[in-house]
């Protein structure tokens, strides 16, 4: 839904960054931590299951971004003898750290949560990142520290929104130039090349699949559509959404034959290895004039 605040944002400084409002981005990621959206447990399920893939049990998994993602528990049950780290935004631990009681904040033992910018190099051998992807601003620095935090060998398994995701919404605010209804999710194959610039193993496993949410009522379609996220798209609406515009964006969506909304959300998955580190051969071998003669004296055979 279209956010109240705005900000205008950087252009994009890579190829590979999207045009987000970080500001809006930043106030986002700070919000997430209430209860787990049912569509991030559902899609959790169906990553669970493809885990069969990876014949070893890992020793040590890294969550990444595990707030939102309702993984934790599926991973436990996939390798129960497992060390399961966490990983979270800047954001999200400092908001942690503002609401914790003083008395959490430095209890001995207690396991925090590591930053996503200074995961120790090579410390997992599975990375798991559960419908959170979408809110990179840069994907593949993303996929770099996921590189750097992996073992040779060692596996990730993500999700995230794909470009058809709300196809319906984003056609009413189009058709009747409400301006952006989010920003743009990234495309499957795009994602794959992503992988592989990052220097993950070629080729890529991809895949995608679209899930039809329906509801019988107006309200709980947008409190779950709160919980999934915010539009932080820079141009989106400046100002504050009259209740009459709601309810006309609202008539304009689609709704079956039941009278239930209807909304689509296509699911990207994504699975790789991290090759062991290939040695560079340059293009052109120089050797000196000296060295040369060197090598001729001692291939020359030796006389009586």
């Amino acid at each position: 839904m279209p956010d109240p605040s705005s900000t205008m944002a950087a252009a994009p400084t890579s190829p590979s960054q999207r045009n987000l409002d970080p500001v809006a981005l930043d106030v986002l990621c700070r919000r997430f931590g209430g209860p787990v959206p049912w569509l991030h447990q559902e899609v959790a399920q169906r990553m669970a299951a493809r885990l069969a893939i990876v014949k070893a049990r890992p020793s040590r998994i890294l969550n990444w971004w595990a707030q939102q993602g309702g993984g934790h528990e599926l991973l436990r049950r996939h390798a129960p003898r497992a060390q399961i780290q966490a990983v979270e935004t800047r954001a999200v631990l400092q908001r942690q750290a503002d609401e914790s009681p003083w008395w959490q904040r430095w209890r001995p033992g207690r396991s925090a949560a590591l930053a996503d910018d200074a995961v120790p190099a090579r410390s997992a051998q599975l990375l798991w990142s559960n419908m959170m992807l979408h809110w990179a601003a840069d994907p593949v620095e993303v996929m770099r520290r996921w590189y750097e935090a992996l073992e040779v060998d060692g596996f990730v398994m993500f999700s995230c929104f794909g470009p058809d995701t709300l196809r319906e919404v984003r056609t009413v605010f189009q058709r009747d130039a409400y301006g952006p209804a989010g920003v743009d999710f990234v495309d499957m194959h795009d994602l794959g090349d992503m992988l592989v610039h990052a220097g993950f193993a070629d080729p890529v496993v991809m895949d995608m699949e679209t899930l039809t949410l329906t509801w019988d009522s107006s309200e709980r379609m947008l409190a779950e559509l709160r919980s999934l996220g915010r539009n932080i798209h820079p141009q989106r609406f400046a100002g504050l959404r009259t209740p009459r515009w709601r309810e006309r964006w609202l008539t304009g969506l689609p709704r079956g034959e039941d009278g239930r909304w209807a909304l689509s959300f296509e699911i990207v998955y994504g699975h790789a290895f991290k090759p062991a580190a290939r040695v560079k051969v340059a293009a052109q071998a120089q050797v000196s004039l000296d060295d040369m003669r060197a090598m001729v004296r001692r291939a020359r055979p030796l006389g009586r």
